[in-house]
């Protein structure tokens, strides 16, 4: 029975608080026990026990040997509907991995979700230098290469938003104020591409550009991670762009005669 608005009567507070239950797992708590789910949502312990009984015969939770629980494959079944991170994955996987064999390093693929980028997907060797985040988890747009490429093709009010919101610390990346970021955005959408260095948690600078679709709206963005110090930046561009552009021509993209990219970025002011 709905309400007199045509809204549950109790149906939404319930989602809610499965969504919230949901959100409490992050990088940093995959696991958790019944209380630190109570904790972490302030929603009351047997509540919460009920909900996650319910989260955990469905197939979003598991529970593990010890009484506590983690997030359930069958999430990972869903995410994999996704047609806006999977669906590009699969055109763009066989142009990652050219890129990877080519290139030998990090090559990562992203979305944007939001004021986040997702990575989608991540090509790596054993050799490769440590990169802060891991494929299906969630990247800053101001501070990585495929997040200011992301950034840069948003509009003018989802930009200012975005910039306007209190950044997350992140060790190892160079800050800019609003304006610095304006700045670097502007150059990011005039050449394609972007370039960033971090010192953590290792040494390594990002080139990234914008994958396009067939109405020329950016909807993802392609970037190789190397050590810093193993090659200039811009002998990585013909690579990374020619990806990137193959990329978007299976998307239905028809590029205009592309611009000169790597003198662009010999004289590039980004971070």
């Amino acid at each position: 029975m709905g309400t007199a608005g045509g809204r549950p009567a109790q149906g939404e507070p319930v989602i809610d608080r499965a969504f919230a239950i949901l959100g409490a797992f992050q990088d940093t708590r995959r696991v958790l026990s019944v209380s630190e789910i109570s904790r972490i949502t302030a929603i009351p312990k047997a509540t919460a026990w009920r909900l996650i009984g319910h989260l955990t015969r469905w197939g979003a939770l598991e529970k593990t040997e010890d009484g506590r629980y983690v997030i359930g494959v069958r999430m990972w079944e869903l995410a994999s509907l996704a047609p806006r991170g999977h669906g590009i994955r699969d055109i763009a996987l066989p142009h990652l991995e050219d890129l990877y064999a080519a290139t030998g390093h990090h090559v990562i693929l992203a979305i944007r979700d939001g004021a986040e980028a997702v990575m989608v997907d991540r090509l790596s060797s054993p050799q490769a230098p440590e990169v802060a985040y891991r494929v299906g988890g969630r990247m800053p747009l101001r501070s990585t290469a495929v997040g200011r490429v992301l950034l840069a093709h948003c509009t003018v009010a989802e930009t200012t938003r975005i910039l306007e919101q209190e950044p997350e610390a992140e060790p190892g990346g160079a800050p800019l104020d609003i304006s610095g970021m304006r700045q670097v955005l502007a150059h990011v959408k005039q050449t394609g591409f972007s370039v960033v260095r971090r010192t953590l948690p290792s040494r390594t600078i990002s080139v990234a550009a914008a994958i396009k679709d067939d109405a020329g709206k950016v909807v993802a963005a392609l970037s190789v991670v190397m050590p810093e110090g193993s090659a200039a930046p811009q002998s990585l561009w013909p690579a990374v762009g020619t990806a990137a552009r193959t990329i978007s021509r299976s998307l239905g993209y028809s590029s205009p005669t592309a611009p000169g990219y790597v003198q662009e970025l010999r004289s590039s002011p980004q971070n």
